[in-house]
């Protein structure tokens, strides 16, 4: 992680939070208009034309456009893996898969490849992971807001959406201790088998979310704070391109489970803030689905997938760019010369 505002905190992200832009209804419109010219009955591209409405009006532009797609994946350490068995893989893993991942050899790759989308790795001082939230919060307010700065660098001019996606072993817990403090119930509603775990492995999940909690109750005032004491320096990431995108008018696809709990702490101080952001794919895990309930939302794609990774964003990325290309690229039923519903 490079070096970033030293004197970024809460108060700063909360400001661009207030100051967010809504749609922009002129080009929705548009964007309604042609929809209902083109030589299909009304309709008949189901959530391909919502598809194609949102990127106009989330782009500030219409026709909308997908010339230059990226994929961000974050890459961070939880020092809740560190001290205990959360994961089936070693937190070795993460440095271990940032390798791959810029070598080529991750479905991330091969998925972006095919989508003709610029992929960027985001390594985040792997050497140094947050705390153990289970003894206490896992950053400093300044150490969780400077990963949220961090994250706004992901969103660079010219960007035409933005898919987010995360590394790190133990997020999975992470995710899910988020979950709990936000939604309620209880740990076990939330935890699932991440990278492989199972019986024994998703007691020691649950217990170490519940011991989270206990650790830091008092600390988790508001939404941030939640983030700060239980999450991690990539899933802050995100939270920092979700805000930055909206404020660059740049469309964005949320991967699975972890990404869109950190997605969720937005929601949570204002469910108009994910409004820019739709969830690219429900995972395997079984806290994705129930968090989807609760924040109202409906992924594109249900494929049982879990890698993480961004794979599912940037798969659902075909799916955005064949919106664009049916809504920008139709006749119309007069540039057809093809009879109305009307004659």
């Amino acid at each position: 992680m490079t070096e970033t505002n030293s004197t970024v905190g809460f108060d700063e992200i909360r400001d661009l939070i207030r100051g967010m832009p809504g749609p922009d209804l002129e080009a929705g419109t548009a964007c309604m208009e042609r929809e209902r010219q083109l030589t299909k009955p009304p309709g008949a591209l189901g959530q391909l034309e919502h598809v194609a409405h949102w990127v106009a009006s989330w782009q500030n532009r219409h026709p909308p456009e997908m010339r230059h797609p990226r994929v961000a994946v974050f890459a961070a350490n939880h020092g809740v893996a560190a001290a205990r068995p959360v994961s089936a893989f070693p937190v070795g893993v993460t440095r271990q898969m940032v390798a791959n991942f810029q070598n080529g050899g991750a479905a991330v790759n091969q998925l972006c490849h095919l989508a003709d989308s610029d992929l960027r790795v985001y390594e985040m001082d792997l050497d140094n992971p947050t705390a153990d939230f289970t003894q206490g919060p896992a950053m400093s307010e300044e150490a969780c807001a400077q990963a949220m700065a961090y994250g706004m660098m992901a969103v660079e001019q010219g960007i035409s959406i933005l898919c987010l996606g995360e590394m790190g072993i133990g997020n999975t817990t992470s995710a899910s201790a988020i979950c709990t403090r936000l939604f309620g119930g209880d740990p076990e509603d939330w935890v699932g088998p991440g990278t492989g775990v199972d019986g024994e492995g998703l007691s020691v999940k649950a217990a170490a979310v519940r011991d989270g909690l206990a650790a830091n109750d008092a600390a988790m005032d508001e939404p941030l704070n939640v983030m700060r004491c239980l999450g991690g320096f990539e899933l802050s990431a995100i939270v920092g391109a979700i805000v930055a995108a909206r404020m660059a008018r740049v469309p964005v696809l949320l991967d699975g489970f972890a990404c869109t709990a950190a997605a969720a702490v937005l929601w949570a101080m204002d469910p108009k803030t994910l409004d820019h952001c739709l969830v690219a794919h429900v995972s395997a895990e079984p806290g994705h689905r129930k968090l989807l309930d609760r924040i109202g939302r409906e992924a594109l794609l249900s494929l049982d997938m879990r890698l993480g990774e961004a794979s599912g964003a940037a798969l659902a990325l075909q799916i955005v760019r064949a919106a664009v290309a049916c809504h920008s690229g139709m006749a119309t039923f007069a540039e057809a010369g093809v009879s109305g519903k009307d004659g």
